[in-house]
């Protein structure tokens, strides 16, 4: 009973946010004022009518828009898949250490994130591969496939520093919550859809001495990925909860800090992630009984010591639904509609000081803060039906695409590149340029391994907030009801929608692609797959990128200043750090293995012929954005 009082209290929470439009910045949000809507789920007694969503683009677009009606699959898009993912886990990976050995902890995260994405994109596509009679694949083959890589990401969870992690900033941890809930979504997918138990029947597995025969060791067998659900859900409890700690309402009226062996720094990534991995954890968590200690069977703050929760707690709801009020509320965005990086609290270590709001902004525009959200705002929907969350996730989709120099009315990149003169840059849109997102960093070769992180994790988001909608699942939410019409609009409009970003992703993999080498290795600058055949002269400097590097701070890339913005002594009185934090430094970045072979490519980077050999060059993260990239332009415009 209690358990429904909280779920009801989040979802009125939930309706005051939901209508909520983007506003100008610099204007504060009067919460009172926020538009309340009717959803499209609801429980009972229905005591409103949802108004179904006309659209979730723009009327120029949809009047553009171009009904092509059911798609058969391009099965060249899918072998594109396939070879990234191969060379991903052919170059990169160690299985005898459970590993990307040049990943650093995050970035390791992340490509773990990637991997169960693909294989659950694979696991899917199967039925596509045998629709050509002439190109029957064995399904043998099919299978061993998708084992070969879920045993990879079996390794990574034992070569995961798990212990490392938990004294890392709280954005590395959020990232090992979203990944095992990725991995868990995978596996659940592959076995519903090839080892779906015969319930209805009763017929289960046969206890032991029970046996009529050899064909009874077959009945009903689980997926086995099935049977590392509960490990892999584990990890990802102790972690929200150790993230959870996170979450402050003393400065700035709530959110996220980043880092708390820093001055408090409340960032778009942080809180989007909080976002992400407490929605997460309440659709696809399937509850955790395993009481082992993670550290310290002495420790009172030890997550394992909490009481364990179950699927759908509404504990994860009411932490999505206010780090969404707190996000929306907090000035994050800029004119074009894009999230910036985040917010100091002027005057923080003067004593005299009582200043407690996020009045210092970093205006540094990234594009992994644009895309992490989009999976907070999906799971929104899902648990709420308010499509509203529909609509603010499209809105930022369409303000990157046109960040990125896009135009979707028209369906191609704004500017003509083939007017410009040789060793002319495109002009820069805010995210990118000639239709291409790119990251500040990217034209100058000088990403550090968080930099050549960012793009892939947009697109995996925005895979994740594009997949179809379905109704909540009856088996764990049976008091749900659904307004049909309003669905059938809603789930209309949004494949609309996503449908007609299927050009800028032909025109991205595209781009992506040319960037390749011999080995079948990505670039990290994807625009130089449209300009390396036609260009003269050096590549580009951060002095002549056409990127306005003054706005902000990217201490993603060029490291955390050495000032009092940023860094205390350790002995300010505000200083707080929770017990279980130890005091280690920021993780470094790795360098490439081969230290005199790097040096040598930053020496020669500025007249090479391939200008993604420079600064780090070619490394599992590039890959990994080659792979999300891809699997988004299959899953978005290819897949039935």
């Amino acid at each position: 009973m209690i358990q429904s009082l909280v779920r009801v209290t989040c979802l009125g929470a939930v309706l005051a946010v939901g209508g909520a439009a983007y506003r100008l910045p610099g204007l504060d949000v009067d919460k009172s004022s926020l538009l309340r809507e009717c959803p499209i789920f609801f429980t009972s007694t229905k005591r409103c009518d949802p108004i179904a969503p006309k659209s979730f683009l723009p009327a120029n677009v949809v009047s553009a828009s171009k009904d092509e009606g059911p798609r058969s699959p391009d099965l060249n898009v899918l072998a594109s898949v396939l070879e990234a993912i191969h060379v991903m886990q052919t170059e990169y990976f160690a299985p005898w250490l459970g590993t990307w050995p040049e990943a650093i902890d995050w970035t390791a995260a992340v490509m773990g994130t990637h991997v169960s994405g693909a294989v659950r994109s694979i696991s899917e596509a199967l039925v596509h591969i045998n629709s050509d009679n002439e190109s029957v694949v064995d399904w043998k083959l099919e299978s061993n496939l998708v084992d070969k890589y879920f045993t990879q990401i079996m390794a990574s969870y034992f070569g995961q520093d798990a212990f490392a992690i938990r004294n890392e900033a709280y954005d590395d941890i959020l990232w090992v919550v979203l990944g095992w809930l990725e991995t868990i979504q995978s596996v659940n997918a592959h076995s519903d859809l090839y080892f779906n138990l015969n319930i209805q029947d009763k017929v289960a597995m046969p206890e032991a001495g029970s046996f009529q025969g050899i064909s009874d060791f077959f009945l009903n067998q689980p997926y086995h990925g099935s049977l590392w659900i509960p490990a892999f859900a584990h990890r990802a409890r102790i972690f929200w909860d150790l993230a959870s700690y996170g979450w402050d309402t003393k400065l700035c009226g709530g959110g996220m800090v980043w880092n708390p062996r820093l001055l408090p720094y409340k960032n778009a990534i942080t809180n989007e992630l909080y976002i992400a991995a407490s929605i997460s954890m309440y659709l696809y968590f399937p509850g955790d009984e395993n009481p082992s200690p993670f550290h310290g069977a002495g420790n009172p703050n030890d997550p394992a010591r909490r009481p364990r929760s179950g699927p759908r707690d509404a504990k994860y709801l009411k932490a999505a639904v206010e780090g969404y009020k707190w996000l929306i509320s907090s000035n994050m965005t800029d004119e074009q509609g894009l999230y910036i990086d985040g917010f100091h609290i002027s005057g923080y270590l003067d004593s005299g000081n009582n200043n407690t709001r996020c009045d210092q902004r970093n205006n540094m525009v990234l594009s992994y803060n644009q895309g992490v959200l989009l999976t907070g705002l999906r799971g929104l929907w899902e648990a709420t039906g308010a499509s509203s969350f529909l609509s603010d996730g499209h809105k930022l989709i369409q303000n990157v695409i046109k960040a990125s120099g896009y135009d979707l009315t028209s369906d191609t990149a704004i500017d003509d590149i083939s007017s410009l003169r040789p060793g002319r840059l495109p002009r820069w849109h805010g995210l990118g340029r000639a239709g291409i997102m790119e990251d500040p960093c990217d034209a100058s070769g000088t990403c550090s391994q968080d930099g050549q992180t960012f793009k892939g994790i947009f697109f995996h988001h925005l895979t994740t907030f594009c997949a179809p909608l379905a109704v909540p699942p009856s088996e764990l939410e049976p008091d749900i009801r659904v307004d049909a019409r309003a669905f059938a609009a809603a789930r209309e409009s949004h494949m609309k929608a996503c449908s007609a970003y299927s050009g800028w992703l032909k025109h991205s993999a595209r781009a992506a692609l040319r960037t390749r080498d011999s080995d079948g290795k990505f670039g990290q600058w994807w625009t130089a797959g449209l300009l390396a055949d036609r260009w003269a002269g050096p590549w580009p400097t951060t002095a002549d990128d056409g990127v306005p590097h003054e706005i902000g701070t990217d201490y993603r890339d060029y490291g955390v200043p050495n000032d009092t913005t940023w860094r205390a002594d350790g002995r300010s009185p505000k200083s707080r750090r929770p017990a279980f934090l130890s005091p280690n430094p920021d993780q470094a970045q790795k360098p490439l293995a081969g230290g005199a072979g790097n040096a040598k490519r930053q020496a020669d980077g500025a007249n090479t012929r391939d200008p993604n050999t420079r600064g780090r060059g070619r490394t599992v993260e590039t890959q990994g954005g080659g792979l999300a990239l891809l699997r988004a332009y299959w899953k978005i415009a290819h897949a039935p």
